[in-house]
């Protein structure tokens, strides 16, 4: 935890084609034809496909157990607010901030977000995350 601080921030980006979320689908069991079917999406108020919520917000978890706090993370929390949706081919930026540690604990406190590429946030949270 020596190169971990307060204010300290990692991003990662990606696009989700419809493949990404046809796949999605079939491993997570979640069929909701809002992802999955083009003339029943157009039906809603989205107007068209949207991506899983918790496929983007993958993209945080991707950031924790990879780059921030990085290997030895583990998820004790994860708060997801889904604020707008995310279309498919649409590019969404994961953003963790550290706000607190507690070494004691071996405890990061964390700020987690997703952006679209309208820089507008599609997902706020928190998380806490315990290092092993």
């Amino acid at each position: 935890m020596d190169n971990l601080y307060i204010g300290k921030e990692s991003k990662i980006s990606k696009v989700f084609s419809a493949q990404d979320v046809e796949s999605f689908a079939s491993l997570s069991c979640d069929i909701n034809p809002v992802h999955l079917d083009e003339e029943y999406a157009k039906q809603t108020f989205f107007r068209k496909r949207i991506v899983h919520g918790f496929l983007y917000g993958s993209l945080i978890s991707a950031i924790i157990g990879s780059k921030m706090p990085g290997h030895g993370s583990i998820y004790m929390h994860q708060e997801m607010n889904f604020k707008r949706p995310v279309y498919i081919n649409e590019k969404v930026t994961a953003k963790v901030i550290i706000t607190e540690i507690k070494p004691e604990k071996s405890l990061v406190f964390l700020d987690t977000f997703c952006y679209n590429d309208k820089n507008e946030i599609v997902i706020e949270g928190k998380a806490i995350i315990k290092r092993i």
